[in-house]
C-alpha cells in the first residue's frame, strides 16, 4: 500500500484518520494503542509474513530494555544491538557475504536468498538509537504501547525519516485536535502530502522512466551513447532526490494529520557548497545517525587528525554498505568518505573556495558518484563513465526539458517544508492545493503507482 496509491489515499488514510479522530475525542488514552494497530495493519498489508518479525523485534527489544532497567547489566544492551544487526545482516547481506567469501577463497558457499522485509534497516536503526541512549542514561523506559508506536508508526516505518525517541515520544501523550493550531497543522499536513505527491508523480517517476532503460542497457552490456550517459546520470541525480524527498514530504504531512511532527530529512542538498554541507542537507536524519552513533564512537574529531580521517572514511564506507548489499554501494560510500576526508585536510590547510566554485565542484562530485550508486555493477558503471567523458558516439539529441525543470526546482525553489510554512491561509492557496491533488490523482490513474527508491534499502 504505497502512499501514492488509490487504496491508501482513498481507503486506508481516510479510515485511519476517522478512527484516530474518534478515539482522540472520546478515549484519548486509547490513542497510542490505536496508532500502533493502524501501523501494524499498514505494515502487514505489504506482506503479512513479515508482520511477526516486526512484532517480535518490538517485543524482544522492549523486554531487553526492561531487563536492563532492572539489572543494569553492562553486557545486555550491546548484546541486543549486536543481535539486531545480525538479524539485519542475515536478511540483507547473507548472499553478499557468501559471494565475497567465494571470490576471496575460491570456495563456493551456499547462497541463500532471503526476501528483504520492508523497512528492516529503518526500524533496526530505531532500536539501536533507543538502546544506545538507554545504556548511556539518556533514555527512560517506556510502556510497550509507546515503544511500539516509536518503532512502527506507519508514516516513517518503511523509509524513514530516522526519528530519535526524544522527537516523538512526548507527542504520544498530547491531544493534537484540542490544540489551538489543530486546523492549521492539518492544513499544513495536507499541503505537504500534496507537494510530496506532486514531486513523486510529476518529476521523480517521469525521470525514472527515462533513466531506467539507460542503466539497464549498461548493465546488459549494450553500448551507451554520450547523450544517453549524461541523460541517465543527470536524470538519476534528480530522480532520487524527488523520489525520496517526495516520500519524506508525504510522510511528514501524513504524520502531521495524526498530530505527530517528524523531523525534516532534506534541506535543498543540491545547493551545497561543500561535501560536508551536502551531507548536512541530504537524508539529514541518516547523516545525524551516522555521526552520533558511528562517527563519534569511532573517535570523531576528538583524538587527532588520523583518527578523524579514519572515522570519516569508515563511517561513510558503512553508510554505503547500509544502502545496498553490493560492492558498488561500498565504493560509493568510500568515495564520499575520501571526499569528506579531503575536505577536512583542505580546511586544516586554510584552504578557501568561492561559493560558486564550491557549489560546482560539490555538484560534479555528487553527480559522478551517483553512477556507482545506481549502476548495479562496476562494469555497468564503467559503461556509463566512458561515454560521460566522451569515449562513445554522441547518439540522439539530449532530452533536456524534464531535467531542466527538475534542476530549477531542486536548486532554486524552496523546500516543501519552507513553502508550506510560508503558505498564506487564503482560499486561493487551498484551491491551488486541491487542484494539485486532483492532478496528482489523475496522473496516478494514468501511470499507476510506482514504488519509492528507498524501499529497497
Amino acid at each position: 500500500m504505497l502512499f501514492n496509491s488509490f487504496p491508501f489515499l482513498f481507503g486506508f488514510l481516510p479510515a485511519a484518520l476517522g478512527l484516530h479522530w474518534l478515539v482522540e475525542r472520546a478515549r484519548p488514552d486509547w490513542r497510542v494503542p490505536v496508532l500502533v494497530l493502524l501501523s501494524l495493519a499498514f505494515y502487514g498489508w505489504w506482506d503479512v509474513r513479515f508482520l511477526p518479525l516486526l512484532c517480535a523485534s518490538i517485543g524482544l527489544n522492549w523486554l531487553v530494555a526492561r531487563a536492563f532497567g532492572r539489572t543494569r547489566a553492562a553486557w545486555l544492551v550491546p548484546a541486543a544491538i549486536a543481535a539486531n544487526l545480525v538479524v539485519l545482516g542475515v536478511f540483507k547481506y547473507a548472499g553478499f557475504a557468501a559471494d565475497l567469501v567465494g571470490a576471496a577463497t575460491g570456495f563456493a558457499l551456499p547462497r541463500t536468498e532471503w526476501a528483504l522485509p520492508l523497512g528492516i534497516s529503518f526500524f533496526t536503526f530505531h532500536h539501536v538509537m533507543y538502546l544506545a541512549d538507554l545504556r548511556a542514561g539518556r533514555a527512560p523506559l517506556f510502556p510497550l504501547s509507546r515503544y511500539a508506536f516509536y518503532i512502527a508508526f506507519f508514516p516513517q516505518v518503511l523509509a524513514g525519516p530516522l526519528v530519535r525517541w526524544t522527537e516523538v515520544m512526548h507527542q504520544a501523550e498530547e491531544r493534537p485536535y484540542a490544540r489551538p493550531d489543530a486546523a492549521e497543522r492539518a492544513a499544513r499536513g495536507l499541503a505537504l502530502l500534496a507537494i510530496g505527491l506532486a514531486k513523486k508523480v510529476f518529476l521523480g517517476d517521469p525521470l525514472g522512466q527515462t533513466v531506467n532503460p539507460i542503466f539497464a542497457a549498461a548493465l546488459e552490456g549494450r553500448p551507451v551513447t554520450i547523450w544517453d550517459a549524461w541523460l541517465g546520470t543527470l536524470g538519476f541525480t534528480f530522480q532520487i532526490y524527488f523520489d525520496f524527498s517526495g516520500y519524506t514530504d508525504m510522510a511528514l504531512g501524513i504524520a502531521l494529520l495524526f498530530g505527530i511532527v517528524l523531523p525534516q530529512n532534506f534541506d535543498a542538498p543540491y545547493r551545497a557548497t561543500s561535501l560536508r554541507d551536502f551531507w548536512r542537507r541530504w537524508h539529514m536524519t541518516l547523516s545525524r545517525f551516522l555521526r552520533d552513533y558511528l562517527y563519534v564512537p569511532l573517535g570523531g574529531n576528538r583524538r587527532g587528525l588520523p583518527v578523524q580521517l579514519w572515522a570519516l572514511f569508515a563511517t561513510m564506507l558503512l553508510g554505503g554498505l547500509w544502502h545496498g548489499a553490493g560492492l558498488t554501494f561500498v565504493a560509493w560510500g568510500a568515495a564520499h568518505g575520501i571526499g569528506l576526508a579531503a575536505g577536512v585536510l583542505w580546511r586544516r590547510a586554510g584552504g578557501r573556495m568561492p561559493a560558486p566554485l564550491g557549489w560546482a565542484a560539490t555538484g560534479a562530485f555528487v553527480v559522478l558518484t551517483w553512477v556507482l550508486f545506481r549502476a548495479g555493477s562496476f562494469e555497468a558503471a564503467a559503461a556509463i563513465y566512458r561515454p560521460l567523458f566522451g569515449f562513445a558516439e554522441w547518439g540522439q539529441a539530449f532530452r533536456w526539458r524534464t531535467i531542466a525543470l527538475a534542476a530549477l526546482v531542486a536548486c532554486l525553489g524552496p523546500t516543501a517544508w519552507r513553502a508550506v510554512e510560508r503558505m498564506p491561509a487564503r482560499r486561493s492557496a487551498a484551491i491551488g492545493l486541491a487542484i494539485l491533488l486532483v492532478l496528482c490523482v489523475l496522473k496516478i490513474g494514468d501511470d499507476g503507482a510506482a514504488e519509492f527508491i528507498y524501499f529497497q534499502f
